[in-house]
């Protein structure tokens, strides 16, 4: 498989994600150097990364220390477990939001990844797509406070309604359907025609009713209940 290094398309990629990470700091842990070291130099993330690790002892000493916003994953590490790691930051560095790189696409894997409350899971077979790849979509969507999990991985991850959901109002379903989409406040209000403060309102809402901590933890019984 050619990888379109200078295509239009992955230009307008790198010209589309730069900005999404201003201002933001980010650590990268991913199994091997050469890896490592190709995702560090792509002109998306470079200028963000404070960090680039191939163990989780050392990249979760950094997300201790340095308590970046993002923290960008492979499930294999040179030693250590991406999916371990991702749920030890979590522990104590919360606002660290956690984007994972799968390269096993198999079932286990893909619902250990969800049960690790990572903000963002996506395919490594995804990559290369540019603007409609899953890489640009999932930073916009973890960069901006939201959530990103493609089809792909809800499919894989194979749920059928393992959950029940609490009585939810039609407004506040309607909302939970379009953060399992990936949307921003932001986008939601725009797609829903309210007010983002409306939004943030129905998403508080939705969390106490499902007795779950934070946003993401809500999406994810959403897809383990099917929606």
């Amino acid at each position: 498989m050619e990888f379109p290094l200078r295509s239009a398309q992955i230009r307008s990629a790198f010209d589309q994600g730069k900005p999404l990470l201003a201002g933001k700091s980010a650590v990268a842990c991913m199994g091997d150097l050469l890896t490592l070291a190709s995702f560090s130099l792509v002109p998306v993330v470079s200028e963000t990364l404070i960090g680039a690790y191939t163990t989780q002892e050392e990249a979760a000493d950094a997300c201790q220390q340095k308590t970046p916003d993002l923290l960008f994953v492979t499930e294999n590490l040179e030693q250590g477990y991406g999916l371990s790691l991702a749920r030890h930051v979590k522990e104590f560095s919360p606002k660290t939001r956690t984007l994972l790189f799968l390269h096993r696409e198999t079932q286990a894997v893909v619902r250990e990844a969800l049960d690790a409350f990572a903000e963002g899971v996506m395919f490594v077979s995804s990559l290369g797509k540019g603007i409609d790849g899953d890489f640009i979509r999932s930073l916009s969507a973890i960069a901006e406070g939201g959530n990103y999990y493609p089809k792909d991985v809800q499919t894989a991850a194979g749920y059928e309604d393992i959950e029940i959901l609490p009585e939810l109002s039609d407004r506040e379903m309607e909302v939970l359907k379009v953060l399992s989409c990936g949307m921003t406040n932001k986008e939601i209000a725009v797609t829903l025609f309210v007010s983002a403060e409306t939004v943030k309102t129905h998403v508080s809402s939705i969390i106490g009713k499902m007795g779950v901590k934070d946003r993401t933890q809500a999406v994810i019984k959403a897809i383990k209940a099917g929606i």
